[in-house]
């Protein structure tokens, strides 16, 4: 599969253990490898998934509270925050509690109902990869980075707002 990642079209390098509800977390096979785990896997093999040699990350579903990740931010390279559908915004909020507030440097990833309208506000909260939902062409996703030129509000990459930036 590919992904958005830093603005490019790259392969994801990350296997999915995401088992459904009814699944012990206990039971799941933890693969050689880069692993996205859910939430559930984590808490219950954290010890084990931190002792591998290989990068481990979380999918925070959107119901999920980010107070639960945060003694293991030093643990994790990537959170991956789910959009069940495109009008939820808790992820947004979710972004830049991690960058601005927990400085976590790790991949933040927009993952589900994501659209290529959204990427731009997604990219000003903090997150740097994106999987845009199945139906959009990565290219066209793409190039929504480029349309917008000038940001008036601060976000994660720009502290000051327009009129602090603009010289007179």
């Amino acid at each position: 599969m590919q992904i958005i990642k830093d603005q490019k079209i790259v392969d994801d390098r990350w296997t999915r253990v995401l088992p459904d509800e009814e699944t012990d977390p206990e039971d799941v096979e933890l693969k050689p490898g880069p692993l996205l785990v859910s939430l559930a896997v984590w808490k219950a093999r954290r010890d084990e998934l931190v002792e591998r040699d290989d990068d481990a990350g979380v999918l925070l579903r959107a119901d999920e509270l980010l107070d639960e990740l945060l003694d293991d931010l030093e643990h994790l390279a990537l959170i991956a925050l789910d959009f069940p559908y495109f009008r939820d915004g808790r992820s947004y909020s979710k972004a830049r509690l991690l960058r601005e507030r927990h400085e976590f440097d790790g991949e933040i990833r927009a993952v589900g109902d994501v659209h290529h309208d959204q990427l731009t506000f997604m990219h000003r909260c903090g997150f740097d990869a994106y999987e845009p939902a199945e139906f959009f062409d990565l290219q066209d996703a793409l190039d929504a980075f480029d349309k917008y030129s000038v940001k008036y509000q601060p976000d994660v990459h720009e502290k000051n707002p327009l009129f602090r930036r603009a010289k007179r």
